[in-house]
């Protein structure tokens, strides 16, 4: 509450469902789109690595994070509309943090060509993303489902970007 007694808090039964979820939306596409502007030269660079032969081509990237991104919005959403951000504050503060972690990733990988700063930022990529997870299940065990895919897409990546990093100590 402000200093007149009235509450500066946006509760989600205030506010059009599909307008907030337009909102996460938003944001997720935003992460993505820092991460994009440091990929600008990925495909190249991407191309040019030694890779292991599990490694997926790099058309495979966008597709998958887009889908990824939805449902990462989607779980957020489901949160904040049982809960509100004030009353989720910690579950959806994870959240925000995570999708810090996951557009810095992109730039220390793909612009500034730090392996090793890219594998430790993803190592705690992958923490913020067991730890949303846990605090999402409190809230909205679907909402932590949602991210199950996200989870499993990021300990690939960890792997494929240790092993990638490993193979190209002159270029990362």
């Amino acid at each position: 509450m402000n200093d007149t007694g009235v509450s500066l808090r946006i509760h989600p039964s205030t506010v059009n469902p599909w307008l907030a979820l337009l909102g996460w939306v938003a944001l997720c596409a935003f992460t993505g789109a820092v991460g994009a502007v440091a990929s600008v030269e990925a495909k190249v660079f991407y191309a040019s690595l030694e890779q292991p032969v599990w490694a997926p081509p790099a058309g495979v990237f966008g597709p998958v994070w887009t889908l990824l991104y939805l449902s990462m919005a989607v779980a957020a959403w489901l949160v904040w509309r049982e809960r509100g951000f004030a009353r989720a504050r910690g579950a959806l503060g994870l959240f925000l943090a995570q999708l810090v972690l996951n557009a810095l990733w992109s730039w220390l990988f793909f612009a500034w060509h730090r392996g090793a700063f890219a594998f430790v930022d993803i190592l705690a990529l992958l923490a913020f993303i067991v730890a949303t997870m846990i605090s999402f299940a409190k809230v909205r065990r679907l909402a932590a489902w949602l991210l199950a895919p996200y989870l499993a897409w990021v300990s690939f990546a960890t792997l494929l970007s240790y092993s990638v990093w490993q193979r190209n100590p002159h270029a990362l």
